[in-house]
C-alpha cells in the first residue's frame, strides 16, 4: 500500500499548510533508504529470547513476558500494521516503549523510530535494537510532529499509530486490534488507557465513551490508543507542539467509521519532563489552541457551555447503560 499523502478524507477546508509526505520520502529515497522498508523479523517462537537481555530489576510486561505467537491464527491474512516511535532525550523509558512493539510479536509490522538527536542514551538504545526495527534515525529534525511526519512518509501499512518514547502498549495490544479491523469496515479503533503516574507508582484509569460526531471537538481520546486505517490518514500539523493528535483527530474521524474496545491499549508516563503534565508549555498549549479555533483553522466551537452539559449527560447515561448491561 502507498503511504498516504496530503488528501482529505473529511469535509474539513483548512488554511494552513500541511507538509508534503512524498516529498518527505523522497528526501529518504535520494539517501538510498529503501521503500518499503522491510518488516520487523518474526519468530516462530517470539523474539524474547533473541532480543537483548533487559535491564537489572526489570520484570514482567514488556521485560521478561511477550505475547505468544500463537494468538496469530496462521490461516488469517494479518494486515500490515506501521507503527512509528518519535523520541527525544526520553531515555529512561524509550527502551520500555521499543520492547512493548516488538514483543506484540505481531507478524507483519514495521516499527520506525525517528529520534531528533538525543543527548542522553537514546542513540544507544536505538542502536541495540536496531536489528529489529524496520527503520530509525537519530538526527536533528523539527520537532515531534516532523518526527511523525517523516516515520509516516515511509508506513506502507494497512493500519497506523504512534507511540511516544515515554508510553507503552499493553500486552497482546496488536493482535486484538486487528482482529477488530479484520471483523468489519472500519477506519478508527480507540480504547481505553492508563496514566502511570511515575513519582507515586500510581497508574490512573481513563476510560472513553463512544465517540459522537457532535462532541468531536471535545479532547477525550487517550493518543497511545488510537489506531486508524491508512486511507484515512493525513499529514500531521507541524505548527502544533501539544495538540497535535486532537487536531489530527478531528481531520479523520469525523464521517468515518469507528470501534471503541473497552479496555486499557496502553500506558502513559505522567513525569515531570511530559508533555501532559509540563506548566512549561502552558503558553504552547494556549498557542495550538489559538491556531486549531482560528478561522484558517477548524474555527471556534460554538455553544460550548452546552455542547459540555450535554456531553457530560451522554456519559452518564453510557455509564449508567454499562453497569446495568453489566448485572
Amino acid at each position: 500500500m502507498e503511504a498516504p499523502d496530503n488528501k482529505t478524507s473529511s469535509n474539513t477546508k483548512l488554511n494552513f499548510p500541511l507538509p508534503d509526505l512524498a516529498a518527505y520520502r523522497s528526501s529518504f529515497q535520494k539517501k538510498g533508504v529503501a521503500y518499503p522498508v522491510p518488516v520487523v523479523p518474526s519468530a516462530k517462537n517470539g523474539l524474547l529470547k533473541s532480543l537483548p537481555a533487559q535491564p537489572a530489576g526489570k520484570t514482567g510486561w514488556p521485560w521478561t513476558e511477550e505475547s505468544s505467537p500463537v494468538i496469530y491464527n496462521n490461516n488469517t491474512t494479518w494486515p500490515k500494521l506501521t507503527i512509528v516511535t518519535p523520541s527525544y532525550n526520553q531515555g529512561r523509558f524509550l527502551e520500555q516503549t521499543i520492547r512493548s512493539v516488538l514483543l506484540q510479536n505481531y507478524p507483519n509490522l514495521e516499527y520506525l523510530v525517528i529520534d531528533g538527536g538525543s543527548t542522553d542514551n537514546s542513540k544507544d538504545i536505538i542502536e541495540k535494537y536496531s536489528p529489529w526495527l524496520s527503520y530509525s534515525q537519530s538526527e536533528k529534525d523539527k520537532g515531534q510532529s516532523h518526527a511523525i511526519n517523516l516515520g509516516f512518509s515511509l508506513a506502507s501499512g494497512d493500519y497506523m499509530a504512534w507511540i511516544n518514547s515515554d508510553d507503552y502498549y499493553l500486552k497482546d495490544v496488536f493482535g486484538l486490534v486487528a482482529r477488530g479491523f479484520i471483523a468489519g469496515k472500519v477506519d478508527f479503533i480507540y480504547g481505553y488507557a492508563y496514566n502511570f503516574h511515575v513519582n507515586t507508582a500510581r497508574f490512573e484509569l481513563l476510560k472513553v465513551n463512544p465517540l459522537l460526531d457532535y462532541f468531536i471537538r471535545i479532547p477525550a481520546l487517550p493518543q497511545p490508543s488510537c489506531f486508524w486505517a491508512a486511507r484515512i490518514h493525513q499529514p500531521i500539523n507541524e505548527a502544533l507542539q501539544c495538540s497535535l493528535d486532537y487536531e489530527l483527530w478531528l481531520r479523520i474521524i469525523k464521517g468515518n467509521t469507528r470501534r471503541l474496545i473497552k479496555q486499557p491499549l496502553s500506558v502513559a508516563n505522567v513525569h515531570e519532563d511530559a508533555k501532559t503534565s509540563s506548566p512549561y508549555l502552558d503558553a504552547a498549549r494556549e498557542k495550538d489552541h489559538q491556531l486549531i479555533c482560528s478561522q484558517d483553522g477548524h474555527g471556534p466551537v460554538y455553544d460550548w457551555d452546552k455542547k459540555m452539559l450535554l456531553y457530560r449527560a451522554y456519559n452518564r447515561i453510557i455509564n449508567i447503560l454499562d453497569k446495568i448491561s453489566l448485572k
